[in-house]
């Protein structure tokens, strides 16, 4: 019997696209997204896949190459993480020191004055990316030996902003902005796992595990769940490391 919440796809019956690599995949996405509004309450829409696009690339450069048996999927990025450095749940002291990832960032056009976007001489330290890059080092030690692996993306590369400078969550967004933005968002991840070709996708709380669900639908993959390792979710404060070793080992993960 499966354990509950690991959810494998049925058998597919047309192979996932296999010539898109992560650069074609990227521009598309961009070129697609920018077609895309949003409305009140949003005010302001950060894309660090162009103002931290080079960080992005190297981070791709550096370890997004396939096959990857393992692709972590978060929601969106955080306000001290991927959006300062380009790096998914990219905690700027992890992404320059551990995986040895630094370049320039620009400004995203118009910032709201509580988002400040200073790339990697950001102040802040997301605890999101904390936590997961550093179990990450505490269990493979390299970067090299994790993303052998493993590799993290986000679902959706955008950050939502409202007018008092709070997170919007793609989820919270407006369903007549959220169906168009899912679109684009399922053919981007579909586009990825068949580049990365990976056996498992796991979602990095229980929207993403959603997405990955309604986005791979017919593809050959198991698609499980890890709990969120933001401070705003209770269980993440209780030893998110154990937590999430036990649930990555329901799934079939051993390390």
């Amino acid at each position: 019997m499966r354990p509950k919440g690991i959810k494998k796809m049925p058998a597919k019956k047309e192979a996932a696209p296999q010539c898109w690599t992560h650069r074609e995949i990227t521009r598309q996405l961009i070129a697609d997204l920018q077609g895309l509004a949003f409305g009140p309450p949003v005010s302001h829409v950060y894309n660090p896949l162009v103002y931290a696009r080079r960080p992005y690339d190297l981070y791709l450069q550096k370890y997004g190459r396939p096959p990857r048996n393992v692709l972590l999927l978060g929601m969106n990025p955080g306000p001290w993480g991927m959006a300062q450095t380009g790096v998914p749940f990219g905690e700027i002291d992890a992404v320059r020191r551990w995986m040895n990832i630094y370049a320039p960032v620009d400004r995203p056009p118009q910032p709201h004055p509580r988002r400040p976007v200073t790339g990697f001489a950001c102040p802040r330290s997301e605890i999101s990316g904390k936590r997961l890059w550093g179990w990450a080092q505490k269990t493979f030690a390299t970067p090299e030996r994790f993303f052998a692996r493993f590799f993290v993306s986000n679902y959706c590369p955008l950050m939502f902003i409202d007018a008092d400078g709070r997170n919007r969550t793609p989820n919270n967004l407006r369903v007549a902005e959220r169906r168009p933005l899912n679109a684009v968002c399922d053919r981007a991840l579909r586009r990825t796992v068949g580049h990365l070709h990976p056996r498992y996708v796991v979602g990095i709380g229980k929207f993403a595990r959603q997405r990955a669900e309604a986005a791979l639908a017919g593809l050959d993959v198991t698609i499980g769940c890890i709990t969120h390792p933001s401070p705003a979710n209770p269980r993440a404060n209780r030893g998110w490391e154990s937590l999430i070793e036990g649930e990555l080992t329901e799934i079939g993960l051993r390390f």
